[in-house]
């Protein structure tokens, strides 16, 4: 069974979906059987190598909510991960362009590493403040999962991987998903949002149990949760 996750590095809750998961997948039944593979997805596509300026000031000015009710906001995203084990760190957390990150993505997926390479870019984002736009980070964080950093770099001074972000992104489009992480199985049946494990492991046993079916995507919680 194919289980696609749309999700992008710099989404916050596609991190605590991605634990959430995890638990789903470990308590199914058929989990030796279930292939997992990650789609990239950019929730802004036109942002620059970094963004500059106060994070919750940003958040704010988006959503046209007062700073404080943004750092209200940040602090329970922070508490929710907190709860699946992660620590986000919003105070040197830096957000930028994740095009390069995802392309290193589908460079790890080639050699076998992409949920640990998917996992090392998240953690560098919400934890250790990284830049994950900067081509030397994304160099040393390969590395540090067992990619040839000589290889990695190659990748990213080109266009290597460039068309496969660019169809990732096109069949998200094409299949409805316009809010991440979006869980698909077999392009049959998925859910997006950053569902608890209960819910995730009952669509796994749907997945499991479905013939040919339509393609249902349900709004979650991760609506307008780009973190930027």
């Amino acid at each position: 069974m194919l289980v696609e996750i749309w999700s992008d590095i710099a989404c916050p809750w596609c991190y605590v979906g991605k634990r959430r998961f995890e638990k789903a997948l470990a308590a199914f039944e058929h989990r030796d059987e279930v292939q997992v593979v990650w789609r990239s997805f950019e929730l802004d596509p036109t942002a620059p190598a970094e963004v500059v300026g106060d994070r919750a000031a940003r958040i704010a000015e988006k959503y046209g909510m007062a700073v404080e009710q943004a750092r209200a906001m940040e602090q329970r995203m922070i508490e929710t991960a907190a709860a699946e084990g992660l620590d986000f760190r919003f105070d040197i957390a830096r957000s930028g362009s994740t095009f390069d990150g995802h392309r290193v993505v589908h460079l790890a997926h080639e050699h076998g590493l992409q949920d640990t390479m998917k996992e090392r870019l998240l953690r560098a984002c919400f934890t250790e403040g990284a830049l994950v736009s900067d081509h030397e980070t994304l160099v040393r964080l390969a590395a540090e999962v067992g990619l040839d950093e000589n290889e990695t770099r190659e990748a990213l001074a080109g266009d290597r991987y460039a068309a496969e972000v660019r169809h990732d992104e096109r069949s998200a489009e094409q299949i409805g998903i316009r809010s991440v992480p979006t869980f698909v199985i077999d392009r049959a049946i998925g859910v997006s949002g950053a569902q608890a494990p209960p819910e995730l492991l009952e669509l796994l046993r749907q997945g499991w149990n479905a013939g040919v079916g339509e393609l249902l995507v349900t709004a979650g919680e991760t609506r307008g949760a780009d973190g930027r």
